[in-house]
């Protein structure tokens, strides 16, 4: 059986289509510590950022298989963004919160995901009679 490559690039075209659609703004969070990012570190908090993907904010948007790329201002100046698509932890519409997070499996090899939370150990199943 062949390997079969990652879900997220088709999920994040699929989400960006549907909330254009509905007149929604596309917004991405991105692990702005992964390999490849390119954003404006001064707009970085946390160790992410969120960025606008509707058309009206960005020039030349691609959604590709690998990376999202498009240009954009920032505080008035223009920026090439880049971000691997695997760096891109999820997104959502902007008027109504509804979008989708990306599954932990799917975090780019290499990085590590910071986390406050303990770990939690799976769930047991009882028979109850």
């Amino acid at each position: 059986m062949p390997e079969i490559g990652p879900k997220r690039p088709y999920l994040l075209r699929a989400m960006h289509e549907w909330m254009i659609d509905n007149e929604l703004t596309p917004h991405v969070v991105v692990d702005a510590a992964a390999a490849g990012v390119n954003v404006p570190q001064q707009y970085v908090a946390d160790g992410k950022i969120i960025l606008n993907i509707g058309y009206a904010a960005t020039h030349g948007l691609e959604l590709g298989g690998q990376a999202l790329r498009f240009k954009t201002r920032f505080g008035g100046v223009g920026y090439d963004v880049e971000v691997p698509v695997m760096a891109v932890l999820g997104i959502y519409a902007q008027e109504n919160g509804q979008g989708m997070i990306f599954a932990e499996e799917e975090t780019p090899a290499g990085v590590e995901e910071k986390s406050e939370e303990p770990v939690k150990a799976r769930p047991e199943l009882k028979l109850i009679k």
